[in-house]
């Protein structure tokens, strides 16, 4: 019986690579076949990524019921199928907090508090002495890279370093850092994005002990061309917030080259969001200096706030 391996909704590099990388890795050493697969449309960044490398895009996948599942970058239910109950999670390979994704049966799990889900998987391959081909080398070093943000990110560990320098060796890839940077380049552009686009090209919903909670983030090399725009963000936020009955939106507009990130706010309590962060706002707005990363600077202060 074939397993799917794909990571969160609104998928970005990491989830994608990582579906891929891990494929493959699974395919040298199980009898199953894998299949790398996404949960929705890929970023104008990952599709960088995949022509660089000659990546082939994975098999859209939005229900799971009855089929043996391998998970990346997430173990938050909020972040799969809705039917993800009524699949069999044989596997995990992630870098963030334990979410709230139970199994049946005994599973492979891989977590490491780490910057990236394809340096979990990188030490996969060391571990089963699989050889990463030359175009998935390249893959997953692009993959680390813009979830590290080029090493800037609290979450990048010698781990994830080392496991770029590696990984460029073996893609041939001399000047990793400004291949990166053209990476981001390609993400930070926004003309002719609309505010929802904007809003949830990275966003995720989380339950933050039974509330709901939406944290956006915008990587960019220069955020200063959002300013214009920031009004409106903040009104499709206060949209999104009420499609989904959420208490709060966050959005981080992070500026890699300032190493900080401005804050967007809608809440039905302001006033958490400022204690969390220790913050008063202006205009439901805030500058957060040294700011980088959702999952290690964000997340872990908002959440005790409910």
């Amino acid at each position: 019986m074939s397993v799917y391996v794909f990571g969160h909704k609104n998928p970005d590099s990491d989830s994608i690579v990582g579906a891929i990388s891990l494929s493959y890795l699974k395919n040298q050493v199980e009898k199953e076949e894998y299949i790398p697969a996404r949960q929705g449309e890929i970023t104008a960044e990952t599709e960088f990524i995949l022509d660089k490398f000659g990546g082939k895009l994975p098999v859209l996948k939005t229900s799971v019921a009855g089929e043996r599942v391998f998970i990346v970058d997430s173990t938050d239910k909020a972040h799969f199928q809705d039917d993800i109950d009524e699949a069999t999670i044989i596997g995990i390979a992630d870098h963030h907090k334990l979410g709230d994704l139970t199994t049946d049966t005994p599973l492979e799990a891989w977590i490491r508090p780490i910057g990236c889900s394809n340096t979990v998987i990188y030490e996969m391959y060391r571990c089963y002495g699989v050889e990463v081909p030359k175009e998935i080398a390249g893959l997953m070093m692009m993959a680390i890279l813009s979830d590290t943000v080029i090493f800037k990110s609290p979450t990048c560990t010698k781990v994830d370093t080392k496991a770029v320098k590696e990984l460029a060796e073996i893609a041939g890839v001399k000047d990793y850092k400004k291949l990166g940077m053209e990476m981001f380049i390609v993400k930070s552009a926004v003309e002719g994005a609309s505010a929802r686009d904007l809003n949830t090209r990275d966003y995720k919903e989380f339950d933050m002990h039974g509330t709901k909670v939406g944290i956006g983030q915008l990587e960019m090399v220069d955020i200063s061309v959002l300013e214009p725009r920031e009004d409106e963000l903040l009104e499709d936020m206060k949209k999104m917030k009420e499609e989904g009955g959420l208490h709060t939106v966050l959005m981080l507009l992070t500026d890699i080259m300032k190493e900080g990130s401005k804050l967007l706010v809608v809440s039905d309590d302001e006033s958490k969001i400022e204690a969390a962060f220790n913050i008063k706002l202006q205009d439901h707005k805030v500058w957060l200096d040294g700011v980088l990363s959702r999952k290690k600077q964000v997340v872990p202060f908002v959440q005790p706030q409910f």
